[in-house]
């Protein structure tokens, strides 16, 4: 009688310790596509579009890169392809308040000529999430040879 009590206090025992619940929900990447408005022409503005990866880090940095395809609708192209490095200081869960350090190529295209420079900027702004897994993200950028450029992010984490 003994064993067979022991036997059913094992099972049931045995199933408590798989029934252990995974509570970790943090999202380990993200991808973001949005609008820009820069000063990547020679006089006026340009406009573009920029494509972004993050790759999570802890709980509040990230890397990943980004491509800005930008145009005066003229005659100047511009694509800024960076690696990037993101750190989250007033937020959680890679949401709020961002500052991040971008380094890349800076590629001009005008009158069938193609001059590389070296890109190096700082952008700022806001993750705020839609839920667990969208977001919306507003920024502005400083740096050189753009001197500035503001946009927003359109995302989904993972």
């Amino acid at each position: 009688m003994n064993k067979i009590l022991v036997f059913c206090l094992f099972i049931c025992m045995t199933n408590f310790i798989f029934a252990e619940e995974v509570t970790d929900k943090t999202a380990k990447a993200a991808i973001g596509i949005g609008p820009e408005w820069n000063m990547n022409s020679r006089e006026n503005f340009a406009a573009g579009g920029v494509i972004a990866f993050y790759l999570n880090i802890g709980s509040s940095l990230s890397f990943g890169i980004n491509a800005t395809v930008s145009t005066n609708f003229d005659e100047i192209i511009v694509i800024e392809p960076a690696a990037n490095f993101r750190w989250y200081f007033l937020g959680s869960d890679h949401a709020g308040w961002f500052v991040q350090v971008d380094a890349g190529a800076y590629l001009v295209m005008e009158d069938d000529d193609l001059t590389p420079l070296f890109l190096g900027g700082l952008r700022a702004g806001l993750r705020l999430p839609l839920g667990e897994t969208l977001f919306v993200e507003p920024f502005g950028r400083l740096g050189y040879p753009f001197a500035f450029g503001v946009g927003v992010l359109a995302g989904v984490r993972f």
